[in-house]
């Protein structure tokens, strides 16, 4: 039913997105699974499964735009909105430090948040440089292109100088975030205050002719339709096409809970991805996506089983330790308690294959964390909400 497929793969030939449209309606998942894995093992061909020692930083939580999936954003003038205090955000990079040692560019920091009115550029360009100088060890992997482009329009500033100033103040590469689906009718249903498609595409083309890395992400299941999904993927492979400057594609399915979206018959059909859709989204996004080198597990949201069965669907990264979740979180999952990083080397190996850290540009990280260090770290770490004071 799909040899032809099979056999432009085996050969290394490019595939249509009317090939994509068939291997999303080919009935055998694993038939699928051994393609994707195929591919991977060619790209990477030792039985390694690399990992990031990483935290999340959710510094504000203050969002204008309101998007109708998420369940973290709080309005500005909320109580319940914050930014935090420099000396929080210090604390629980020194948790990550003590946890992952001090090995330069070794420990990630992903921190993002929502559209706060009152943060310009000064504010990023202040904050990223003072982590650069203090934190030598921590690759600063953070903003989204959303947050990016509103820095950018509060600044009055070009997108391009915006990205720049970031980067010469600290910022080391972007991550994905805020991508969702890449095309204007789907976020037009979703959050139509947010970015075009070409704004978020541009934030990453702009990136990359400055020397940067970023990633690239997808949130399915939604109100798209699988031919959105192919025409997000058409989007990012052909951005890589032109600079190469995406280090991986990370994939994870839309979390209703709590949120406008999912409480919304009219919009949303109540029936949330399953880990077959899961799976199946992987595998086509590998064997379509052949310009990217690497694929995250997305153990957030679909939790620690399904991210080790896709160690077999096309993926070789298992992400990042993530001392810190609070966006999907907010959304009513939540996998951090299960992920700690004896269970995640323990998962990859028992996947038959060999845990290996790295850094935020997947090169190898010789030195191992302390887990010790982080238990003590955690018994005097202050809360998330402690910190709420600094509100908007």
């Amino acid at each position: 039913m799909i040899q032809d497929i099979a056999d432009k793969i085996a050969t290394g030939q490019r595939l249509t997105a009317a090939d994509a449209r068939r291997l999303y309606a080919h009935p055998n998942v694993a038939e699928l699974g051994l393609l994707a894995h195929a591919v991977r093992m060619r790209r990477h061909p030792r039985a390694e499964v690399t990992f990031n020692v990483g935290r999340n930083i959710n510094y504000t939580n203050v969002c204008w735009v309101k998007c109708d999936f998420c369940a973290f954003y709080r309005a500005p003038g909320s109580a319940e909105g914050y930014t935090l205090p420099n000396e929080e955000i210090f604390a629980k990079i020194d948790e990550l430090v003590a946890f992952g040692g001090d090995t330069p560019k070794s420990n990630e920091i992903l921190m993002q948040g929502g559209l706060n009115p009152k943060l310009r550029l000064d504010y990023y360009e202040e904050l990223f440089s003072q982590i650069q100088s203090r934190y030598p060890s921590v690759q600063q992997h953070c903003l989204s292109a959303t947050e990016i482009i509103y820095i950018a329009h509060l600044s009055k500033l070009p997108l391009d100088e915006t990205i720049r100033r970031l980067r010469d103040a600290g910022l080391d590469s972007i991550p994905g975030a805020g991508a969702e689906i890449l095309n204007d009718e789907v976020r037009d249903i979703i959050g139509f205050r947010k970015d075009r498609t070409q704004e978020w595409l541009d934030v990453h083309r702009i990136a990359h002719r400055l020397g940067m890395r970023t990633t690239a992400t997808m949130m399915y299941g939604h109100v798209e339709t699988l031919d959105h999904r192919i025409e997000h993927l058409q989007h990012i492979r052909d951005v890589q096409d032109e600079g190469g400057g995406f280090t991986a594609f990370i994939t994870w399915n839309f979390q209703p809970d709590a949120t406008d979206l999912g409480a919304d018959p009219k919009r949303w059909n109540g029936a949330k991805a399953t880990g077959f859709d899961h799976l199946r989204t992987v595998a086509v996004s590998r064997l379509f996506l052949d310009n990217i080198d690497h694929f995250q597990a997305s153990w957030v949201t679909q939790g620690p089983k399904i991210a080790q069965v896709s160690l077999n669907y096309g993926v070789d990264d298992f992400g990042s330790t993530m001392l810190e979740e609070n966006v999907v979180s907010a959304a009513g999952t939540s996998h951090t308690r299960e992920m700690d990083l004896a269970n995640m080397q323990r998962l990859i190996r028992n996947a038959g294959y060999e845990p290996c850290r790295r850094d935020t540009r997947y090169e190898r990280v010789a030195a191992l964390p302390n887990p010790q260090a982080l238990a003590l770290a955690a018994q005097r770490a202050p809360t998330t909400s402690s910190a709420q004071a600094a509100a908007s």
